[in-house]
């Protein structure tokens, strides 16, 4: 991966973020750290996760992300060399956004990550029987400890990420810098708008997650052709839509264009929009990485990113 940098902050990362929802899922530890060594090898540098993956799982408590995560980052060294994204908010034991709940999670979250801080600190969901005040001042806390570099907010409205702001303005705290909404070419509606409009306003950098909608923009979704995966009963779904259907066959045109993948060419549009920093896309092999790192190779026209934007509209 050769691309310039992004800037969240004063973080530099990559422009592709590597997932890390499939480490301790559908990914073991031997699967992850081969395809967390293929990423940094490729250039990569920003690694996002949550301390709640993968808690859905039966047989786990949360925390199975983050811990393949910190064991990679021990038996390699890497800590320097990569920017650790995680959340706070949706741990099943540290559920919602209370001061007392942001301190006892970070400190989790450290212990199983192995390291001593956390470049990037989102805020899982937003928890609106808190005051914005409460986790705020919470956060910010951790920032002049030392616990954490920048803070981000997913998954939040675009009225409650701008009193954040403002209230960040206003009392001298440590301000968003980032938001995690989910934003893709069959997702466009939660994210384009208000809430993009608020990204753009100040500044920050948008880190979609759901990137290839649960694996739907990779193209291996086509009708009649069943697919073994764990999040498949999601992704076929946009078979079933005349927005998914049309979605399909423009990047199906695309593609053949650039000789290209077809998730690298739905990465590439993502990247294109003006307030994205780095989409989020996980890999659950090597294989399905080679994909994902070639996005800063794709440079798509400005009349196949009008294109793909129609098919999805």
């Amino acid at each position: 991966m050769t691309a310039t940098q992004k800037t969240l902050g004063s973080l530099s990362v990559s422009p592709l973020c590597l997932g890390g929802n499939v480490f301790g899922w559908t990914a073991d530890e031997a699967e992850s750290f081969a395809v967390l060594d293929a990423y940094v090898d490729g250039g990569g540098t920003f690694i996002d996760t949550a301390d709640v993956y993968s808690a859905w799982v039966p047989g786990n408590k949360g925390g199975e992300s983050e811990t393949v995560i910190g064991d990679w980052l021990a038996s390699r060294g890497h800590r320097s060399d990569v920017v650790i994204a995680t959340k706070v908010g949706a741990h099943p034991d540290f559920k919602g956004l209370s001061a007392a709940t942001i301190k006892k999670a970070v400190d989790a979250s450290l212990t199983r990550l192995r390291t001593d801080y956390i470049d990037l600190y989102y805020t899982h969901y937003d928890d609106e029987s808190m005051e914005i005040s409460e986790f705020l001042s919470a956060l910010d806390e951790l920032v002049k400890a030392g616990k954490v570099r920048e803070i981000g907010a997913s998954n939040i409205s675009a009225r409650r990420l701008e009193a954040a702001l403002e209230f960040s303005e206003r009392e001298g705290l440590a301000r968003y810098v980032a938001i995690q909404p989910e934003y893709n070419l069959v997702s466009r509606d939660t994210y384009e708008g208000e809430l993009s409009n608020v990204v753009a306003r100040h500044g920050l950098g948008a880190v979609p997650y759901y990137a290839l909608a649960s694996g739907f923009l990779t193209g291996k979704y086509r009708p009649d052709t069943p697919v073994e995966s764990a999040r498949s009963t999601k992704a076929s779904a946009h078979l079933d839509t005349e927005r998914g259907r049309k979605v399909l066959a423009a990047l199906d045109e695309v593609a053949a264009a650039h000789h290209a993948k077809i998730p690298t060419v739905a990465l590439a549009w993502l990247a294109a929009q003006p307030t994205v920093a780095a989409p989020i896309a996980s890999a659950r092999t090597v294989e399905q990485l080679q994909a994902l790192l070639a996005l800063p190779e794709l440079q798509l026209t400005e009349e196949e990113v009008a294109l793909l934007s129609d098919a999805s509209a």
